[in-house]
């Protein structure tokens, strides 16, 4: 379990280096930089677009020929 975080923490990390650089030495900085941090802000945005939708489950009275029926 602690595999699966250490990664996590190394990537978080760098982002932090490449916004904390962008921020308090901007004429310092270069593309890699500007490359990090905005990647890893779009990737923060990633789970919300691609969460599933939670659909109630059907009861087992419902048959294929009902939902047919409905959609004409």
């Amino acid at each position: 379990m602690v595999r699966r975080y250490i990664p996590a923490l190394v990537l978080g990390g760098v982002w932090w280096w490449a916004v904390l650089r962008l921020l308090l030495e901007p004429e310092h900085t270069g593309l890699v930089e500007g490359a990090v941090a905005a990647g890893g802000w779009g990737l923060s945005l990633l789970p919300v677009h691609v969460a599933a939708a939670v659909r109630p489950e059907r009861s087992s009275d419902e048959s294929g020929a009902d939902r047919a029926d409905m959609s004409t």
